[in-house]
């Protein structure tokens, strides 16, 4: 049945249920919180694990809003649990406990404020919200943390395997012609859990069910921003009841800035403007031993200044002496602030494992990329970098060699090839700001987001 607005006058009740793992509960957080000061009228209820929340709220910094209430649920593992080391073990103890504990959680908050709900904001991973939704009578809106792209494959998912199969044999070098802006999209890009990777896993299995549920939410909320896949959000607008892209977040609710404690910043003031080599893999994954020290041999014999952001455990597979080697034209340490580092003038080049705020990050610093993805939408990303945008290069093969690294910081900071990625992401990077001013597409969804809570929105019986 259709969302009305009820002419009820209780205060609007927002619940919210993030995701607790990777980079997802933080952008959701900066969401509400924005959502919260500019409602000061409406309740939220944000639920999280105690982990993931203290981490956002270490790192975020923001003054706590009378009207926002920060919640704890169960992560899911049981007392005296020995974890076996099977991938995706955390996350799956997780979701199998994640709708009771919403449901109970919601439930308490009800009590505790004694407010009914009026609107339930989750992660896009959350396709049981939408039952949840339909059984207290209220609209569901779910917030996708990746690409457009991303969530198109997902979408799209059975269509996909109809025409090309899943878990055979396939040919990787296929593209996507028919889903509309992705036709440079290759069966190799894909997300694990859509033709390949273990299908019947719970991750996989709770994405497919994704794709299919979110035509039931009454808007899905991205960190995008129109310009930038214009026809893949048109198309998802088609099938969607609302794609609302209110982004980047890194222009519209930029971090706090963050102490320069290795002195990065006066460092990249003494180099030459568009000359430095950004490396950083993200928090999770780090490519192999073998692929750090051909990347570490590149730089060496490159002699391209560098800030390279390394786990201090990974360190000890860097070649013996390169440390001293290069300290004349490089830096490397084991965080980084990389925000204030890619808007830097001097920087040059990105060499990036892909993550969707880490491309972001990049086009609105104005810095090309190199792409060492590794998992998820990482290959996707990496591919519409390389061949939609054109605002960097992909590895060959999707893996660092030593002299595919010389080539690409080569091509990107030396040749006219990389004069024409930079003006590229200038473009993007001007679109981006264009889009979240006062008048522009990422300012007026985020409007409409707002007024959307607001509505007091339920289902009529």
């Amino acid at each position: 049945m259709p969302p009305t607005t009820t002419s009820a006058t209780a205060e609007p009740h927002v619940a919210v249920c993030a995701f607790p793992f990777g980079t997802h509960a933080a952008p959701l957080f900066s969401i509400i919180h924005r959502l919260a000061a500019s409602s000061p009228d409406t309740h939220f209820s944000f639920f999280n694990t105690a982990k993931s929340n203290a981490s956002i709220l270490s790192a975020s910094k923001h003054n706590t809003l009378p009207n926002l209430k920060v919640n704890e649920v169960w992560d899911g593992v049981p007392e005296d649990y020995t974890f076996l080391g099977k991938p995706q073990e955390e996350i799956e103890l997780f979701l199998k406990a994640a709708p009771e504990c919403f449901r109970k959680s919601i439930k308490a908050a009800v009590a505790e404020t004694e407010k009914e709900v009026t609107c339930l904001v989750t992660d896009a991973f959350f396709w049981f919200a939408a039952e949840i939704a339909e059984a207290i009578r209220v609209d569901w809106m779910a917030f996708w943390a990746g690409s457009p792209a991303s969530i198109s494959s997902h979408f799209y998912t059975d269509l996909i395997r109809e025409n090309f199969g899943a878990g055979g044999k396939l040919e990787e070098d296929q593209t996507l012609n028919l889903i509309p802006g992705m036709s440079k999209i290759q069966i190799r890009d894909l997300p694990e859990g859509v033709l390949f990777g273990n299908l019947e896993s719970l991750f996989s299995q709770m994405l497919h069910n994704m794709g299919r549920m979110l035509p039931r939410a009454a808007a899905v909320l991205m960190n995008s921003f129109e310009e930038l896949d214009p026809t893949i959000v048109s198309d998802l607008n088609s099938k969607f009841n609302n794609i609302l892209c209110i982004g980047p977040f890194n222009l519209v609710s930029p971090p706090p800035p963050v102490p320069d404690t290795y002195g990065c910043m006066a460092w990249l003031d003494k180099q030459k403007p568009a000359s430095v080599a950004y490396i950083s893999f993200g928090s999770v994954a780090t490519p192999p031993p073998h692929e750090l020290v051909a990347l570490a041999e590149a730089l060496e014999a490159s002699k391209v200044p560098f800030l390279w952001s390394l786990k201090d455990h990974s360190k000890v597979h860097l070649p013996n002496g390169f440390l001293d080697r290069t300290k004349s034209h490089g830096i490397v340490l084991s965080w980084a602030p990389q925000v204030e580092i890619l808007e830097h003038a001097a920087l040059g080049v990105f060499v990036t494992h892909c993550g969707w705020n880490s491309i972001l990050e990049s086009i609105v610093g104005g810095v090309p990329m190199i792409c060492r993805p590794f998992f998820g939408d990482q290959r996707l990303n990496g591919r519409m970098v390389e061949d939609v945008w054109e605002i960097g290069l992909l590895m060959d093969g999707g893996v660092l060699t030593k002299n595919g690294a010389i080539d690409g910081l080569n091509q990107i900071l030396l040749q006219g090839k990389g004069k024409k990625m930079r003006e590229n992401i200038k473009r993007l990077k001007e679109l981006a700001k264009g889009a979240t001013e006062p008048k522009g597409s990422s300012s007026k969804s985020f409007t409409e987001l707002a007024n959307l809570v607001r509505s007091r929105g339920s289902y009529e019986n």
